[in-house]
């Protein structure tokens, strides 16, 4: 009897040390990237090898969007998972944990530290102003300041213009000089580290932001006489509405860039911000590869939004069109993901808190308002009938479908594009009185709660 009770002690002790460890999580924010990387094709001359190679890893989703087209709502709503309409943080100014909804928000990472996990990182996570020091066990540079300060060139404006931080020009330094080098350091040597938990480990790359500062090498990928312009139609503000021209401000940076005779050399310097951090995300990448990380551990990579370089007759971010909605997702999920995978269904960065939850075996919290991507990564071709939401300031939305962007501003107006015949949305058929149905389909999914402005401290930036 006693011999009995032994043998089925220690099956059961067998059963709970074989019991799989949680895995563990590298979560890869990079900073201001549109589609402009190889495997999305963005831009016909982008060398992005390191980008591919982790997409083709697991599961690229072609057509993810933001919650916000700017730094500090996008990655506020990603890192509480509560939307913009719903907490009030709508701009760059606006310090999210000073909003009464999210003043005692559950951080992602600190989600992960309540259930058993070590949360630390180091670079640009949130935005620069707001860097949550509660969210983290250890970060750095430290947890009151994400990252490390770029060197800059001896003369500035580098490029002449008097745009603020809407500057580029190469650097004669070495890449081991550079803010995001330093981060790729820092998580590296994490990765490499005895660990008593499963580790969350953010590491957060801050090119291509501005200013296009970066080291000479990279600019000499894109030989400025050789650069391909994005396609434009000069009257493609016709027949937006005027709070769509208001965001789009026509006649400020484009009209100044493209005065000057700057836009190819604009063009080569966001590039060649990018190739700069496709560079750093191989460092990283090799040194996983070489780690104890690698044998049980997802990866996310994500930018918080897209870029305009001149389409719209826009520049920067700061719009509700596909260029400044469009962002870099990936995910490399072990048994679940397969290798080279692509998912063309519309998705939003929303749904990344929930998806990491369900993917590390965590308790759900439905509270949250994206949902969990894992059918997706299970099978890229799975239903799935969930548009993406972008809010730009109170009561401006886009809802982005597989075909169709629908845009509704605050005063009503509208746009509608047609995603299939006319993917560069240069015909609005709002107006158009037989897309009422599919107008009215889409309006559906606007939201319902249009939270006022949460409190602003005017630091801003972006």
């Amino acid at each position: 009897m006693q011999r009995r009770a032994f043998l089925a002690a220690l099956g059961a002790t067998a059963l709970v040390s074989a019991a799989p460890a949680k895995p563990n999580v590298l979560f890869i924010a990079v900073d201001d990237l549109n589609n402009w990387i190889g495997c999305l094709g963005g831009h016909p001359q982008s060398k992005t090898p390191n980008f591919d190679r982790l997409a083709a890893m697991g599961t690229l989703f072609s057509s993810a969007h933001c919650a916000a087209p700017l730094c500090n709502p996008s990655r506020a709503a990603l890192m509480t998972g509560i939307r913009p309409s719903t907490s009030g943080v709508y701009t760059n100014s606006q310090p999210w944990r000073g909003a009464n909804l999210l003043a005692k928000a559950v951080t992602l990472p600190q989600y992960f530290t309540a259930n058993g996990y070590r949360s630390i990182g180091s670079g640009k996570t949130y935005h620069d102003s707001y860097a949550d020091p509660q969210s983290w066990d250890a970060y750095f540079p430290s947890k009151k300041l994400q990252k490390p300060v770029d060197p800059r060139p001896a003369k500035l404006p580098a490029n002449g213009l008097p745009g603020g931080n809407l500057d580029w020009g190469p650097l004669t330094v070495t890449d081991e000089a550079m803010g995001d080098h330093k981060v790729v350091d820092w998580v590296t040597e994490q990765m490499g580290a005895k660990q008593d938990k499963p580790l969350f480990l953010a590491c957060g790359l801050y090119k291509p932001h501005l200013p296009w500062h970066i080291p000479q090498k990279y600019f000499d990928l894109y030989p400025l006489d050789s650069i391909i312009l994005p396609k434009i139609n000069g009257d493609d503000l016709d027949d937006v509405p005027p709070i769509g021209k208001k965001f789009a401000k026509p006649n400020g940076d484009h009209k100044m860039i493209t005065d000057a005779g700057l836009w190819k050399q604009g063009v080569q310097a966001y590039l060649a911000a990018i190739a700069f951090a496709d560079a750093e995300l191989g460092r990283l990448l090799d040194a996983y590869d070489k780690s104890e990380f690698k044998k049980n551990s997802v990866i996310v990579l994500w930018s918080d939004h897209g870029w305009h370089l001149g389409q719209k007759l826009h520049w920067r971010k700061f719009s509700l069109w596909e260029e400044a909605t469009h962002n870099v997702l990936m995910v490399v999920a072990p048994g679940l993901t397969k290798p080279n995978s692509r998912c063309d269904r519309t998705v939003s960065l929303m749904d990344v808190y929930p998806t990491l939850v369900d993917l590390c075996g965590l308790p759900k919290r439905p509270e949250l308002e994206g949902v969990s991507l894992r059918p997706l990564l299970a099978n890229a071709q799975a239903k799935w009938d969930r548009p993406a939401i972008t809010t730009y300031f109170r009561n401006n939305h886009s809802v982005r479908s597989d075909a169709w962007r629908y845009i509704r501003y605050e005063d009503g107006t509208e746009e509608l594009y047609d995603r299939v015949k006319d993917p560069l949305e240069w015909k609005n058929l709002a107006r158009d009185p037989k897309y009422a149905p599919i107008k009215l389909n889409l309006a559906k999914w606007l939201p319902t709660v249009n939270a006022e402005n949460a409190p602003s401290d005017g630091r801003g930036g972006e």
